[in-house]
């Protein structure tokens, strides 16, 4: 089975699934990627180091998030696949998604508290404020 065969198979079945119309949507723009690099190609020829080859190649530029979602495509493309009898090895089964750094959180300073106090127009919004602000939104020291 082709590539292109196959996708509109595991779409129908995602759809099925109740995939929402943003993952599918995503899902279609990893699947004209994957198609632009290969070919519309026989399923049983895509191995292990193709997809490899193909993640460095579109990857290079990208953050680790992003090449992480592609990975999760592949994976779930070809698990699917394996699934179904299209292909006897999931090639993908290995591939791991890279490591994403932790997000250090931003602190306001004492000047963009003040800014932001100074926003507020209603004594409710000042309420809220004050409330968020004794709740956990730190500023820098």
């Amino acid at each position: 089975m082709f590539l292109s065969e196959a996708w509109e198979k595991y779409y129908v079945d995602k759809k099925i699934e109740g995939y929402s119309l943003l993952t599918l949507k995503t899902y279609c723009l990893q699947f004209n990627m994957l198609v632009k690099y290969f070919g519309d190609v026989n399923t049983e020829e895509v191995v292990i180091d193709h997809l490899k080859s193909y993640l460095v190649e579109v990857g290079g530029h990208l953050k680790p998030s992003s090449l992480g979602n592609k990975v999760r495509f592949l994976r779930s493309f070809f698990k699917w696949l394996h699934e179904e009898g299209v292909i006897n090895e999931n090639p993908a089964k290995k591939l791991k998604e890279p490591k994403v750094g932790k997000r250090i959180p931003k602190f306001l300073t004492e000047m963009e508290i003040e800014q932001l106090r100074d926003s507020c127009l209603t004594s409710m919004e000042k309420a809220l404020f004050e409330f968020f602000i004794q709740l956990g939104v730190v500023s820098e020291r």
